[in-house]
């Protein structure tokens, strides 16, 4: 049996139109929202009074929240930017892997046409603290890769 995966070596890389992923852009401190849920329409049948049938109506996704030290001049934060000031939006494909030990990819998910929708700094105070940029996407679909 296995030992459990730890979640603290990750890469996360946006692939937009075929450049080069930005060195300034690919390094976070926490990745959050990875999760799928199936919607369900409760549907009575005539007659049927002691149940309803839940059948799938489609699939929910969670935003993707990532996090990080701010970073000044990333190309990142200037899309951002756009979409929050100018609402002009941008669409990438992100690439979320989870690495081993030996930085080997051990499972990795693609999160399609993934657009800004949430942009945060947190608190500025006197004490010696980074500040961070939260950074929160939307996105059409999820997939598991196999790797």
């Amino acid at each position: 049996m296995s030992d459990p995966i730890l979640g603290m070596r990750f890469s996360v890389l946006f692939l937009a139109g075929g450049a080069v992923p930005n060195p300034l852009d690919i390094r976070f401190q926490r990745v959050s929202g990875l999760s799928a849920e199936v919607e369900t329409e409760a549907v009575s049948e005539g007659g049927q009074n002691l149940y309803t049938q839940k059948l799938p109506r489609g699939i929910k996704y969670n935003n993707l929240v990532l996090e990080r030290g701010m970073v000044v001049g990333s190309p990142l934060n200037l899309e951002f930017n756009a979409a929050m000031s100018l609402f002009k939006f941008a669409t990438s494909n992100v690439l979320v892997t989870l690495l081993g030990e030996d930085r080997q990819p051990l499972a990795a998910w693609l999160f399609l046409k993934a657009y800004p929708v949430k942009w945060s700094t947190s608190d500025l105070s006197a004490e010696p603290a980074l500040v961070i940029d939260t950074l929160e996407l939307a996105y059409t679909r999820m997939q598991a890769l196999r790797v």
